[in-house]
């Protein structure tokens, strides 16, 4: 048994009940949550966690604030600063914890903020607003920017735009922060790319496209004066590939690297999917319902056992024991309440 100790932390949206990032002890043999204390922040929609495990950044109505990652795992706040647009959706930060990333969902920006060595954040060092007009009326008519993450060699920085269906790859400069464009990696017309991850080793990326509902999987190679990116497979993230009223949220690859783990709204399933460490392709494990309104987040617990499903419009997380050998997901006990859940991120402990 891991003796390590974790909490997870959930962001929230605060026009209701709930007030911020709800803090949770987790329990290893029982495999549960426990609810220990709830931080106020404005409307948490996205957390991450800086590179050395010392603290903790969330979307705020005011920008971006940062807290404290105390050693047992409860939350400080230090400080919180405006990013000169509109709110953000996602965070990011380089290797050097020098600076963060934000992407703009809203208004179609990259933000690049500066973070200093005792914690605080500082100022906007640089943004850049796409510009262009999408295939589709409605939700895809202008950029919109859902995800914001370096490459795993922290050469690049790409950009998903959820509007204009591509992703760009930027140059950020050392010093300054500045942004330079670099590449562009053109998505399908009409598929909506979401959300980017890469693979443990960085030789794959993975994006989930919300409509199409498909994850792509690609190979990735920096070394180059170039980044490369090269198509090797597109798979369904739904039950059935001619709903047209799902889209696809969350995308999340296991501690272990063996297993991505996705979710799809609308159809309201996750899937789950084998990881071929050799080639990076998807080999599916299971698609399948879990009885809750908008999955908009999932994880797993360290042991890769339980999967964690945060439904945001039921208010509540749910939870499921998961046989891949059988390949089925098993609801595990009752729901836990939370209002409005839209991110999770579990973290180890340092006591």
């Amino acid at each position: 048994m891991d003796q390590k100790k974790y909490v997870a932390y959930v962001g929230t949206y605060t026009n209701g009940s709930s007030i911020g990032i709800h803090v949770y002890d987790i329990d290893l043999e029982t495999q549960t949550l426990t609810e220990r204390n709830v931080v106020p922040v404005h409307n948490a929609s996205y957390l991450t966690k800086s590179r050395n495990g010392k603290y903790l950044y969330s979307i705020a109505d005011e920008g971006v604030e940062v807290l404290k990652i105390e050693p047992n795992g409860d939350l400080t706040p230090i400080n919180k600063v405006g990013i000169d647009g509109m709110r953000g959706c996602y965070l990011s930060t380089d290797k050097s914890g020098k600076f963060l990333f934000v992407g703009g969902y809203h208004d179609g920006k990259v933000t690049v903020v500066h973070t200093h060595k005792n914690g605080r954040l500082g100022s906007v060092m640089d943004g850049v607003f796409h510009k262009g007009i999408g295939s589709v009326a409605e939700r895809n008519f202008r950029p919109h920017v859902s995800c914001v993450i370096p490459t795993p060699d922290d050469k690049y920085l790409c950009a998903v735009d959820n509007g204009l269906d591509h992703i760009k790859i930027y140059k950020v400069q050392e010093g300054t922060g500045k942004l330079s464009l670099y590449d562009i990696l053109h998505c399908k017309l009409e598929s909506g790319p979401r959300l980017i991850t890469f693979s443990k080793d960085g030789r794959f990326a993975y994006v989930n496209c919300e409509l199409t509902n498909t994850i792509n999987v690609y190979s990735y190679n920096g070394e180059g004066k170039s980044p490369d990116f090269e198509l090797l497979q597109e798979v369904s993230t739904v039950l059935d590939p001619d709903e047209i009223s799902s889209a696809c949220c969350a995308l999340k690859i296991s501690p272990s690297g063996n297993y991505l783990y996705c979710s799809s709204a609308g159809e309201n399933t996750v899937g789950i999917f084998r990881i071929d460490h050799e080639t990076g392709l998807l080999e599916k494990v299971c698609i399948l319902p879990i009885s809750g309104g908008y999955p908009k987040d999932v994880d797993v617990l360290p042991d890769e056992k339980t999967l964690i499903v945060l439904c945001h419009e039921s208010n509540y997380m749910r939870f499921f024991t998961i046989d891949y050998e059988k390949k089925v997901i098993i609801m595990k006990g009752r729901q836990l309440p939370v209002e409005t859940p839209n991110c999770i991120l579990i973290s180890e402990t340092a006591e």
